[in-house]
């Protein structure tokens, strides 16, 4: 782990953690990952999207196999991540949900270069197991509920710093059914919380990542349809070395880029970028 002499940075890093409300997990709570996996003083400290945790979970286990190197990874929202290294946070790899905010970042001087794309996320209509909703690529069903009156609650990530969120705002007003769902929608810190409210049976659906509705945990509970791409601007997920990114760090990095993780993620129903 890096440390800092400055006694007041470890509270501040607490501070940070809990005013983002971030899923912080160690790659033994990462699914996939081994509890029995040593965390060594080389093992690198991500910052990943939530869309990624069990896509990332694979690989990050994969990684440790082969190199005996256990990295750490901390799961939340994009936007979140992002005002953190822009702070401080010791970050080495951070993998975004939209590439903006990796951009903003090598603006800022705080990266390696501009990264690469190594992902474009899909937006999916989730309907838990006996919602009165049916899912279908434009939510008819939704507005339906909407127009006679009988509105239930709906989830979708955080508009303001998680891109999922956004995408998800950007599907409902494209639909013309923002004004009309905004009363009854469950805000979800990141995308992976937006996808516990839509599938715990609180909430009659939600617009989630199709990376998380293909996990069987969640297949288990419910049905979902593909959200068309058109109706919102692309999510294109973008990764980035920083600039303290330590060897183990930049393995981890190339090894995202190899063959096999690319299968990870495209199992995991992410479009993968041309070469």
């Amino acid at each position: 782990m890096i440390h800092r002499n400055d006694g007041q940075w470890s509270l501040r890093l607490v501070l940070l953690a809990c005013l983002s409300c971030c899923v912080v997990a160690t790659s033994a709570e990462i699914p996939g990952a081994s509890p029995s996996a040593p965390v060594t003083a080389a093992a690198p400290l991500v910052a990943a999207a939530s869309d990624l945790k069990f896509a990332l979970g694979e690989i990050v286990e994969q990684f440790r196999r082969e190199t005996g190197i256990a990295a750490r990874v901390s799961l939340g929202s994009s936007g979140n991540f992002a005002r953190q290294i822009e702070q401080g946070a010791p970050f080495e790899i951070f993998l975004s949900a939209d590439e903006a905010y990796v951009r903003r970042l090598f603006d800022a001087g705080l990266t390696r270069d501009d990264g690469s794309v190594y992902a474009i996320g899909r937006l999916v209509f989730f309907v838990p197991t006996g919602s009165p909703l049916d899912p279908d690529p434009r939510l008819a069903s939704l507005r339906r509920r909407l127009d006679g009156g009988q509105p239930g609650r709906f989830a979708i990530a955080n508009p303001e710093h998680a891109p999922y969120g956004r995408a998800a705002r950007q599907v409902l007003q494209a639909l013309g059914l923002w004004n009309a769902v905004r009363p009854q929608l469950v805000i979800g810190e990141n995308v992976a919380q937006a996808a516990q409210f839509a599938s715990d049976g609180n909430t009659e659906g939600g617009l989630i990542a199709h990376s998380l509705a293909l996990a069987p945990e969640l297949g288990r509970r419910g049905r979902f349809v593909l959200v068309p791409d058109e109706l919102h601007e692309p999510l294109r997920q973008r990764m980035v070395l920083l600039r303290n990114a330590s060897p183990a760090a930049v393995r981890l990095y190339d090894f995202m880029h190899a063959p096999a993780s690319r299968a990870v993620f495209e199992r995991y129903g992410f479009a993968l970028p041309l070469d």
